[in-house]
């Protein structure tokens, strides 16, 4: 039988997504943190700058690249203590062959992700 991934399963698909972004891009993890609720979810150093990245797996019908503008600030002001930049990664996830409908253990799957979004 088909089964769901639940939300800590989706996270982590999502946080490796990310991973190898960063890791492509010449990052360096300084700490990774895979639970939910748990942020930031990375702190990685890029020419010697700090970047808080927080990463969120996002089903349809939700946009996965609007975040919550509030929650965002808090953690702004978290890494300017650090003096580290903030970044946004929303991974849309979904089935591989219709993106609206739940991801699938042992099944393709579809991924939206643009990137990482800065904060200002």
């Amino acid at each position: 039988m088909s089964e769901k991934l639940n939300k800590q399963e989706l996270h982590n698909l999502a946080m490796n997504i990310v991973g190898k972004q960063l890791e492509t891009d010449g990052y360096e993890f300084l700490g990774v943190n895979s639970k939910l609720k748990r942020d930031p979810q990375f702190v990685a150093l890029k020419d010697k700058t700090l970047h808080f990245i927080i990463v969120r797996a996002i089903s349809y019908p939700q946009d996965a690249h609007a975040f919550d503008p509030l929650f965002m600030q808090t953690i702004k002001e978290h890494a300017a203590k650090f003096e580290a930049k903030t970044f946004y990664a929303g991974v849309g996830l979904g089935h591989g062959t219709d993106y609206g409908k739940p991801v699938i253990k042992n099944e393709d799957y579809t991924v939206v992700y643009k990137g990482l979004q800065e904060i200002h």
